[in-house]
């Protein structure tokens, strides 16, 4: 059978030699006592590279993201954000539930950004009858579409204005500063916290840091030890979080080169595309959706079913496969 293209998520991909190499060279420690020198270089190199005071290790972004909430509010305190925004819609509630933090999402616009005048218009005033706003939480990038540095920036001013702190989701960050020519410290100097994914484009099997200042740092850490966080070797994943940051950040270019390609091969097909950084999305009829999953698994590419099917590329998916994926679709739709 010819080799799997897995199209469902960057989450698939698997740690390559050099980084199962690196992992089992990995000085250890435990991380709770304090003592784990890989993880202590993961963060301090983290911070070095995307312009923080600190970081601390996590094992999933979900976690990072739910830390930074509850370090930046209170029970009671509210939290603006995208109605897209993984973590109004795929954390499981979290920062409600566990946080006891108000959600108030608003519409993501069609580049993924929020309107600033509808973000000020949101945030409550100082009475006792209204959650106390505290917090603006963007994500870059968000549906796979980059969210520019200049929005950030009017988006940062408003935050400051109004008194607010800010946290960015930046689970591909560098994807959005790999997309934009920029150093991921410059798209995202100002904010307060950043989380940063290490798996996904950077192929680490888990982790995520969350960046920000000393003292956020140290709420968040005993946040992370209350959500059961807190990891004893971990410098096993530590290590393969420092081989991503140094061997797999550039190469995300090309993983939006595969989209670009799989994109135009599917528009051949007469297929409604489109495509942001590495994610391609595609329109399908509601009734062709199972019978197109179920050929494409048979011609050993994965995708996740949908009536907006999304195909994300990655590292673990060269050309070779994009074109063999498309070539997959023109088989199973005709």
């Amino acid at each position: 059978m010819s080799a799997l293209v897995d199209l469902r998520s960057d989450t698939v991909t698997r740690p390559g030699e050099g980084m199962r190499r690196a992992m089992l060279a990995a000085e250890l420690g435990d991380d709770v006592f304090g003592d784990a020198p890989t993880v202590d270089r993961l963060e301090t190199q983290a911070s070095a590279l995307v312009g923080f005071e600190d970081a601390l290790f996590f094992p999933s972004g979900t976690q990072s993201n739910l830390a930074a909430l509850m370090s930046h509010c209170q029970r009671g305190d509210e939290v603006i954000l995208g109605q897209e925004a993984h973590t109004y819609r795929f954390e499981a509630g979290g920062g409600a539930v566990l946080g006891s933090i108000q959600p108030q999402p608003l519409a993501n616009r069609a580049d993924g950004t929020l309107d600033l005048a509808e973000v000020e218009a949101a945030i409550k005033p100082d009475d006792a009858h209204f959650a106390r706003t505290r917090l603006l939480a963007l994500e870059n990038t968000i549906g796979g579409r980059v969210i520019a540095r200049a929005y950030l920036e009017e988006a940062l001013g408003l935050a400051a204005q109004r008194g607010l702190a800010t946290h960015l989701d930046g689970a591909r960050l560098f994807n959005a500063a790999v997309a934009l020519g920029l150093p991921a410290r410059q798209l995202v100097a100002g904010f307060d916290t950043v989380s940063v994914c290490l798996s996904k484009g950077l192929g680490a099997p888990a982790g995520t840091v969350l960046l920000g200042g000393k003292a956020l740092i140290a709420r968040a850490r005993r946040a992370r030890k209350m959500l059961g966080g807190a990891m004893r070797q971990a410098g096993l994943l530590a290590a393969a979080g420092l081989y991503a940051l140094e061997h797999n950040i550039e190469r995300l270019a090309s993983d939006h080169a595969n989209a670009e390609r799989l994109a135009t091969g599917l528009r051949a097909l007469g297929l409604p595309v489109e495509q942001h950084s590495n994610m391609v999305f595609v329109k399908l009829p509601a009734e062709r959706v199972i019978p197109l999953t179920e050929a494409l698994h048979m011609r050993n590419v994965l995708v996740l079913p949908g009536a907006r099917m999304r195909l994300v590329t990655h590292l673990d998916v060269d050309a070779a496969g994009i074109d063999r994926a498309v070539d997959g679709f023109a088989s199973a739709l005709t």
